[in-house]
């Protein structure tokens, strides 16, 4: 598999984010390994708080949730997905699959890092592959944040805002993901973060994966994803495992998925869950802190 690393010169002045990188090597599928970057802060000893991000962010999303998490005693660990971020970035889009995916953040979490007892934070793609990894690993998970996120398995219709997000992922021909976080934002973002997100894509050869999600997203019933993820919620829908639903309000590709999680899955009964007001599909950069307060009442409980 033919890969590019970002220069780490790219991150010097990223604004907000003084974690300092971790870095290991997982198989790539195909003989060879990828080098994929995590931060980690808190307390060695801790139970961990795995925070995984979506498309097109990287682990600088969760910059204004990691100190509200640390002060109230967690170790949180929140990787880069292959592609994105310091990890590193496949050429061909054709490299990217869902299970891919899953089984690089499985590699991590479970064979490097040894995680037990985690509590999953998911948005976006960190959803899809996190609640995927729930319900195939029950035993390493102890508690479900399920933020703008689902687990479609291509029986559902998708949003027309979402089809035309992944067309213009798609086609842009300079790739600029700063773009769509801040189209996507219901705060202004300031021009420093924006160029924080774009730091990992130096370039357009660099954005394969970026480009390569939203094609990975199940939309019809014999989708290569489909089956894994219906046997994915039919597991979680009955699991035991505490589940927050935490979606924002503006939230027009994901929040419908809100009331579903709550009302179906047996983990979501008997909890109070927040609904984040004025935030945008990514909550994480408008509404952080306040997001990050909610998990750690829900850990508290």
């Amino acid at each position: 598999m033919q890969t590019l690393r970002t220069p780490d010169d790219r991150f010097d002045d990223v604004p907000d984010f003084p974690y300092a990188p971790s870095y290991c090597e997982v198989p790539d599928d195909e003989g060879g390994s990828l080098r994929v970057a995590w931060v980690e802060d808190g307390p060695r000893e801790a139970d961990p708080v795995l925070l995984l991000h979506g498309e097109p962010t990287w682990s600088y999303l969760y910059r204004k949730m990691i100190p509200v998490l640390v002060e109230a005693g967690h170790r949180v660990i929140c990787p880069d997905l292959v592609g994105f971020g310091r990890s590193d970035k496949p050429t061909r889009i054709e490299d990217h699959s869902y299970a891919r995916h899953v089984e690089w953040m499985r590699a991590l979490a479970f064979d490097v890092l040894d995680l037990r007892d985690v509590t999953l934070v998911g948005q976006d793609w960190g959803g899809l592959i996190g609640l995927r990894l729930a319900a195939e690993h029950p035993e390493r998970f102890a508690r479900l944040v399920v933020a703008n996120t689902g687990l479609p398995n291509g029986e559902q219709p998708m949003a027309k805002v979402w089809w035309q997000f992944r067309e213009a992922i798609q086609t842009m021909p300079d790739l600029r993901v700063s773009l769509f976080v801040q189209g996507a934002a219901r705060q202004q973002v300031s021009e420093e973060v924006l160029a924080g997100y774009d730091a990992p894509f130096p370039g357009d050869e660099y954005c394969a994966g970026p480009r390569a999600m939203p094609g990975l997203v199940p939309t019809s019933p014999d989708d290569p994803a489909a089956a894994a993820n219906k046997a994915a919620w039919s597991k979680l829908a009955v699991s035991p495992t505490p589940m927050l639903v935490a979606f924002s309000d503006a939230d027009p590709i994901t929040g419908p998925m809100a009331e579903v999680f709550r009302r179906e899955m047996r983990g979501a009964q008997g909890i109070e869950h927040p609904i984040i007001r004025g935030a945008g599909h990514f909550l994480q950069e408008d509404a952080g802190e306040e997001l990050a307060r909610h998990i750690v009442e829900f850990l508290r409980r």
